[in-house]
């Protein structure tokens, strides 16, 4: 059964030009219908360019834009019309099963939250993001919606993060890491080490310990868990080391003569770098924690990021993963309930 993907059209850098091009993209390739929602005579005109409309992608109105700029909570509270906002009660009402961002992050985690509510159990929510690995991808949460988490929240955090690397990655049994300062279990701010003895104490998830943050590529855990601001500079630096070594690269590589002949004999290996280190291939971040989908995408998402998002939100509904988050944190809360009673 084809499933409904309302997709922010508003939102991003490029919008809505980008955004259309992504979601025309999606509607041609994967079996779902994509709503964009946003300015329909905007909307409208952004897909004038293309010669044939396929007709599993659909239009909704929306009066209103949240700027990048634009304070997150005040700017949902105001602008009730705004893109992201209405897109998200699309997914609240059914009429959708999952809403796609590329616009204000802040804003995004808002409406999500405010419209959709959270899961049972959940006390905030809290963007996963994929880092290319040695051993394929590692998911790394939170990566902005919560800056200043409570140890409770970074166990959540870990239940919800390796629910999400087990039933739609595939990992069997998901290590888990806290991202610290240091592997010793006394290195870190209070929440940290807090954080450390409760997850060391949380059945349902395999906890290596910490890790720090020259393990962040290495593959050897599945599942990295951090606040919100550590999680987003890590995050940007990351970005911002691999735009500098490929401009290093091409540099290098286009010195002279010689140089440019290795380059040319060397393209399949630089394409297949280039492919794994691309975000776009991972399309977006699903939001985890919510009470229904949502994907944040990079602001300045091409149109292959925004449909390959389109297709990460549809993996989020078919693999059902908000059913098994809820059930990981009952068990989990219910098994640590009646461990502190056999205490007592």
């Amino acid at each position: 059964m084809p499933l409904r993907i309302a997709v922010d059209a508003m939102g991003g850098d490029d919008a809505p030009g980008s955004i259309v091009a992504g979601a025309v993209r999606a509607a041609r390739e994967l079996p779902h219908d994509v709503i964009l929602v946003g300015i329909e005579s905007r909307v409208t005109e952004a897909l004038h360019r293309y010669a044939q409309r396929p007709p599993n992608l659909h239009v909704q109105h929306a009066a209103e834009v949240i700027e990048m700029h634009e304070a997150p909570a005040a700017s949902v509270r105001k602008k009730r019309d705004a893109s992201v906002s209405v897109a998200a009660q699309l997914v609240k009402e059914g009429q959708a099963d999952a809403l796609v961002t590329a616009g204000n992050t802040g804003a995004s985690v808002v409406a999500a939250t405010w419209r959709l509510g959270l899961l049972e159990g959940v006390e905030r929510p809290g963007i996963a993001i994929l880092l290319p690995t040695l051993h394929g991808v590692t998911l790394l949460i939170d990566a902005g919606a919560n800056i200043d988490p409570k140890p409770e929240h970074l166990q959540q955090y870990a239940l919800m993060g390796a629910s999400y690397s087990q039933h739609v990655l595939g990992c069997a049994q998901p290590r888990v890491g806290l991202l610290n300062v240091g592997e010793e279990e006394s290195k870190g701010t209070d929440v940290l080490r807090e954080a450390y003895t409760l997850l060391e104490h949380t059945p349902g998830i395999q906890f290596t310990g910490n890790v720090e943050g020259r393990d962040l590529f290495d593959g050897e855990v599945n599942v990295i868990v951090c606040d919100g601001f550590v999680g987003n500079v890590a995050l940007k630096a990351s970005e911002a080391l691999a735009q500098t070594i490929s401009r290093i690269l091409r540099r290098e590589l286009t010195r002279n003569l010689l140089t440019r002949l290795g380059a040319w004999l060397s393209q399949p290996a630089f394409s297949a770098l280039r492919q794994e280190l691309d975000y776009a291939e991972y399309g977006g971040a699903p939001l985890l924690g919510v009470a229904g989908a949502c994907i944040i995408c990079h602001g300045s998402s091409s149109a292959k990021a925004i449909k390959n998002a389109i297709r990460v939100a549809a993996e989020f509904v078919e693999h059902d993963l908000n059913r098994h988050i809820i059930e990981s944190i009952r068990r989990s809360t219910t098994s640590l309930r009646g461990s502190e009673s056999h205490h007592a």
